[in-house]
């Protein structure tokens, strides 16, 4: 039978892979959100 080690540490440059990922996806995402509820805003009022 094999162990497995979970204890190995990512590279040191994945974190910051990991940020810019979530930033090319999170910033257009956000703007996308922020024109939605403004254009949805004079639904209601």
């Amino acid at each position: 039978m094999t162990k497995h080690n979970n204890d190995e540490t990512p590279a040191p440059g994945a974190l910051i892979k990991m940020i810019l990922a979530w930033l090319l996806v999170g910033i257009p995402l956000a703007w996308g959100v922020a024109q939605t509820v403004l254009k949805a805003l004079p639904l209601f009022q």
